[in-house]
């Protein structure tokens, strides 16, 4: 099947693999943005302040540490989005409402 065909964008499994592919990217360039921006601010705080006074100020880590924490939340909800509410959680809530939508159309 050709990748530009209407009905090939409508298959669910591929709008799956565009999200996924486009997660991807945004934690790539989350993770890009961090290390050049800590390198940076690690760099400037060498050169200011010596190699050794900068590497030991711990002001300099601040920011790496607390990005960090918001960065390892990002790559938990990229590489392991099923951990909560995955796939087979929402198909079965999607059936147990189902069935209750059908036994109280019977009622």
């Amino acid at each position: 099947m050709e990748l530009n065909t209407p009905l090939y964008k409508e298959d669910p499994e591929y709008r799956r693999a565009v999200k996924r592919v486009k997660a991807l990217k945004g934690f790539y360039g989350h993770l890009a943005g961090y290390l050049i921006v800590n390198l940076v601010i690690l760099i400037v705080s060498t050169r200011e302040e010596g190699l050794l006074e900068g590497l030991q100020d711990l002001s300099n880590y601040f920011t790496a540490f607390f990005w960090g924490i918001g960065l390892l939340a990002h790559a938990a909800a990229v590489f392991m989005p099923n951990i909560l509410f995955g796939r087979e959680w929402e198909e079965r809530k999607i059936k147990e409402f189902m069935e209750k939508e059908k036994q109280n159309s019977w009622e």
